[in-house]
């Protein structure tokens, strides 16, 4: 293999699943790798997307095991800052209880994933397989690992500028509560008048305008009032 990969080409790309997925499957044709999967979380919503190569029957096997709310490969790969080779997550326990099943569909339990923390609290993950010796993995993932990198940014930040899926891990959840609240604050009123508008006191109107700006990524409750009308929680007055 090279040790030069021609970046592809995410710009011609189609934005739906199908087109992802087929990226997906050109990384692993370049890369020389089994599989290849892409997903993502809100961490604020728990809107999750996600795109593979891996065969239908494991799909569907993974899916009826609930195996996407233990699998290390997910949970423990989105906690780290720098990429995860799977080696560090075999002593744990539901570690060995996905790949035991895995090994069935002659899915490997050596793998790498990268991890991307996005501007809008979601986090993204690339992660790739491949069948071979100890020595040929250890060869393959340090020729590949910095093209991975780069690709997993690129691919994170196409999937978050299209118009369908970016928008379901863009927008955030705001609690009826909150965007009344908003509208309020939009319509000029203060805590106080809100608090006695709503039986509330002023200090629970904080808490909830507190909660909004931090789902809204907002610095001061204009900006948050500025994105919740954006968005379409709220309407300007």
């Amino acid at each position: 293999m090279s040790n030069s990969l021609e970046i592809l080409d995410l710009a011609t790309l189609e934005k739906t699943e199908a087109g992802f997925t087929s990226f997906l499957h050109d990384l692993c044709e370049k890369l020389e790798l089994d599989y290849a999967t892409y997903c993502s979380v809100n961490t604020v919503s728990d809107q999750v997307i996600g795109f593979t190569t891996y065969d239908d029957e494991w799909k569907r096997h993974y899916a009826e095991q609930r195996f996407q709310n233990i699998d290390p490969t997910l949970h423990l790969s989105m906690r780290s800052i720098a990429p995860v080779d799977w080696q560090r997550l075999s002593a744990h326990k539901d570690f060995g209880r996905v790949f035991e099943h895995a090994r069935d569909f002659k899915i490997k339990d050596q793998g790498l994933s990268i991890p991307i923390h996005g501007p809008y609290g979601e986090i993204g993950l690339i992660s790739v397989t491949r069948d071979c010796s100890l020595s040929t993995w250890e060869k393959l993932r340090k020729n590949v690992i910095a093209e991975l990198q780069a690709t997993a940014v690129s691919l994170h930040d196409t999937v978050m500028q299209s118009d369908t899926l970016g928008y379901v891990l863009r927008r955030p959840q705001l609690s009826s509560r909150e965007c009344e609240i908003l509208q309020w604050t939009a319509a000029g009123k203060s805590q106080m008048d809100i608090g006695d508008i709503l039986s509330i006191s002023s200090r629970t109107v904080e808490v909830h305008l507190r909660s909004a700006r931090s789902k809204l990524f907002a610095l001061s409750t204009a900006q948050a009032v500025g994105r919740a009308i954006g968005m379409g929680f709220i309407h300007p007055k």
